[in-house]
């Protein structure tokens, strides 16, 4: 029996450069390697006769080895070892491998092997395999003739060495102790977890497939769902300060404004106003569609603890946002005496709401700043990353507002948490997204926060006009946009690069399309350029030549996705469309329609897909996200792995049905042993899962 939680350093003949290749996957122990699962399987299953296969197929063959011998190319200066093996019938077929020198001491004319890959034609109209898993026919089937895993893999490390190595800790023995309760196992007929990671591995057929994923998508969302309760109750025994607003101040503010909230802004700032009353920390989500409004939410979350004389923080994911932010907080607090910063590493401003005037202060006067904020003299912080720096203290920091909140990690929060805070003044937190969360994702991953949805767009509101555009129409969309600019509108169009990449070729480069447009199809008009590499303060004076009309069409990369409000802008183009998501396509779409003035979005793609189409069809941003969710999955909705579960479990967080049955069973658990003493194994796994997961 081996010990699973023996280094990968300790594996047998292991060289430098896989454990290297191992730590870059996360695997440092045995336990690790073990739950490394596939990322998809080869039915190599059947054996075929040599007689009976076919061009394109993938399939296996036994046979005997009756030539074998290695060469090197002149031309290529490619090592080729080429074998040719006969089956039971006396048939025969080629089998050619590259650049593998190892093999001339193991193919060896005479031996028994099976082989398992794809077919091809060579030109003189035989088939043959290219470099197909091999093995020895004696042998019990471990890369042939079964349903062969596929692991994901990075450089100096293969399928086969790890397929090798999982066969070793098998044949070795090995000892998973259960960390579900059994009798949860029993009540959803699920295999044990030693059970489960044989037919992970090992499968005899599909549904043992199934049925061990099902079970690991069970077991990581039963412990996120335990791990999201507890985080609940932990907070519910935390103090805060509760802050009320009389109800003649906050009818004040809202006659202060030159519109009327949505229903949905109204209910979700009372959802707020409930929290916020209570002497409990408030942790709530504002799960909001593209331009339903949650800076207003936020404006107005803020005033019960602005108008107590409490400070509240905003924290934006770019400076470019957090500058947006600074502009809408002035406007929507011009009639009251709140202090509002800027805090980035590039801008340092303060507003002071007496003096109607805002005052910047140079680099050198950063301390003056942070001394005011200190004391209290600041009312609302605004900034980026640049609020967790070590020497910006607050008086009173009492609400702490975030946006787009996937882009902050737990360890960020947790510090103003820790830094800001005490048993008596615990922070209100309110996170925001403007990608609408479908509700599964919603039960899965943020079951420790309250939510709330803004699933309404204002009024004014028009629908903006959407179709995809094949490439040979993309001078009449030329011709669209300058009939448009001579009415006064002006456009966006995003690209999904900044520079060119070997593995995306075909997608324009920005700067290069730049140039394009501005020699040889726009060359009487302004065109600006955006993009990641430019300096805060240049994205700044484009923005503002942008919203001054100065440069009619402005070309982007992502950074447009969030953070520029232009109502004149009523037209946009999305080069490779395709290479988008549908949720971030609608992000991109949300920057345009925020005017009078009806707006379109026109999808440049080289074919027209059934994805694509639901751009056309539908403007709801909830509704865009249902199906992004149920085309692309978990992993890639959320983007860049920001869960931390495996994607085995990623792909039960579609089963609505999954979440209910495991936050059910773990209710029940925590009521009857809310510290989990009887279960040191689910505390355990609880204590590794807060090491990988982030939760809000």
């Amino acid at each position: 029996m081996i010990n699973l939680n023996t280094s990968i350093k300790k594996i047998p003949r292991i060289k430098a450069n896989q454990i290297k290749a191992l730590e870059r996957l996360k695997i440092n122990t045995w336990l690790d390697l073990l739950f490394h699962f596939p990322s998809r399987y080869e039915d190599f299953s059947q054996i075929k006769n040599i007689r009976d296969i076919e061009k394109g197929e993938k399939t296996s063959i036994e046979g005997k080895i009756i030539q074998a011998h290695t060469q090197r190319t002149w031309k290529k200066r490619m090592l080729i070892t080429e074998t040719l093996i006969e089956d039971k019938n006396g048939d025969t077929i080629k089998a050619i491998w590259f650049n593998q020198p190892f093999l001339k001491n193991s193919l060896q004319t005479g031996k028994n092997i099976r082989l398992s890959g794809k077919i091809y034609l060579n030109q003189k109209n035989e088939l043959y395999f290219s470099a197909p898993d091999w093995e020895l026919s004696q042998r019990r089937p471990t890369h042939t003739a079964r349903l062969v895993p596929v692991y994901p893999t990075t450089e100096n490390l293969t399928s086969r060495w790890i397929r090798w190595q999982i066969e070793t800790i098998f044949k070795k023995g090995i000892n998973l102790p259960e960390i579900i309760p059994l009798e949860i196992i029993q009540k959803f007929n699920l295999p044990e977890r030693g059970k489960a990671l044989k037919f992970i591995h090992f499968p005899q057929n599909i549904d043992q497939i199934k049925i061990a994923q099902k079970r690991f998508a069970f077991e990581e969302i039963f412990l996120l769902q335990i791990k999201s309760l507890q985080s609940r109750f932990f907070l519910s025994q935390k103090k805060a300060s509760a802050f009320i607003l009389k109800k003649s101040f906050y009818k004040k503010f809202l006659h202060s404004l030159s519109f009327s909230p949505t229903q949905a802004q109204e209910k979700a700032v009372q959802e707020i106003f409930k929290d916020l009353s209570q002497n409990v920390p408030m942790n709530r989500l504002l799960n909001g569609d593209v331009g339903a409004g949650k800076t207003l939410v936020a404006a107005m979350a803020s005033l019960p603890v602005l108008i107590n004389h409490h400070q509240v923080a905003i924290m934006a994911p770019t400076e470019v946002l957090a500058y947006q932010h600074f502009q809408s907080f002035q406007n929507f607090f011009q009639k009251f005496l709140f202090n509002i910063a800027l805090i980035t590493n590039s801008y340092k401003q303060v507003y002071y709401y007496q003096e109607k005037e805002i005052r910047s202060f140079s680099q050198g006067t950063r301390y003056q700043l942070l001394q005011q904020i200190k004391k209290g003299t600041i009312n609302m912080i605004i900034g980026t990353h640049a609020l967790l720096q070590k020497d910006v203290s607050f008086k009173n920091l009492s609400l702490v507002i975030i946006d787009e909140q996937h882009r902050f990690g737990v360890e960020q929060r947790a510090y103003l948490q820790k830094k800001h805070s005490t048993f008596s003044n615990g922070i209100h937190f309110l996170t925001m997204t403007a990608t609408p969360i479908p509700r599964t994702l919603t039960m899965a991953f943020f079951g420790n926060l309250a939510v709330s949805v803004l699933d309404e767009l204002p009024s004014k509101r028009r629908k903006i006009i959407t179709k995809i555009v094949p490439n040979e129409n993309r001078n009449k969309i030329y011709q669209f946009i300058r009939s448009k600019i001579k009415k006064g509108r002006q456009a966006f169009i995003i690209l999904p690069l900044v520079e060119e990449s070997s593995l995306l070729q075909k997608t324009k480069a920005v700067i290069q399309e730049h140039k394009r447009l501005t020699e040889k199809v726009f060359p009487d008009l302004n065109i600006g350029l955006l993009h990641g590499k430019l300096k805060p303060k240049e994205k700044e004076e484009i923005m503002k030549k942008f919203k001054e009309n100065q440069y009619q069409i402005l070309v982007s990369t992502s950074v447009v996705e969030v953070g520029i409000d232009v109502p004149n802008a009523t037209i946009m183009i999305i080069e490779d469309a395709h290479r988008f998501g549908l949720s971030q396509l609608h992000q991109f779409r949300g920057r345009i329609g925020r005017g009078k003035y009806q707006s379109y979005c026109f999808l440049f793609s080289p074919q027209v897909s059934s994805r694509l189409k639901i751009m056309e069809k539908y403007n709801d941003g909830f509704k865009i996200a249902e199906k992004d969710l149920e085309l692309r999955g978990p992993g890639q909705f959320l983007g860049q792995k920001q869960s931390g579960l495996p994607d085995v479990a990623m792909e039960g967080i579609n089963n609505l049905k999954m979440i209910s049955l495991a936050r059910e069973e773990a209710e029940k658990l925590l009521k009857k042993d809310s510290s989990l003493k009887k279960y040191p194994l689910l505390k355990s796994a609880l204590q590794k899962m807060g090491e990988q997961i982030h939760l809000e």
